[in-house]
């Protein structure tokens, strides 16, 4: 089977999920951490830094459950950051004003 490349968006999205695991993790040892998710060491290194992007959900689900996040928090900050919606148009203030009379 062959893996189709990663969009920059999938790699950026994984280098947040790293960085987000590692600040959770403060002073925890790695291999603490990746025992208490049931993963190896070098798995969440290479979650870690980058080199898995795209982990498995149950993966990600374990870790968050090592290291006391929610999975909606891990959503929220590795989600890609979108500009602010544009403002709307403007709209008239009576239903009528935008008939000729």
């Amino acid at each position: 089977m062959v893996r189709t490349p990663l969009t920059p968006e999938e790699r950026e999205r994984g280098e947040r999920l790293g960085r987000l695991l590692r600040e959770a993790r403060g002073v925890r040892s790695m291999t603490d951490v990746a025992a208490s998710a049931g993963i190896s060491a070098e798995t969440l290194r290479k979650i870690e830094t980058g080199r898995a992007p795209t982990p498995a959900f149950f993966t990600v689900a374990a870790l968050a459950g090592a290291l006391g996040l929610s999975m909606d928090e891990l959503i929220g900050r590795c989600a890609p950051e979108t500009p602010d919606a544009p403002d709307s148009p403007d709209v008239p203030d009576t239903p009528n004003a935008s008939i000729a009379a």
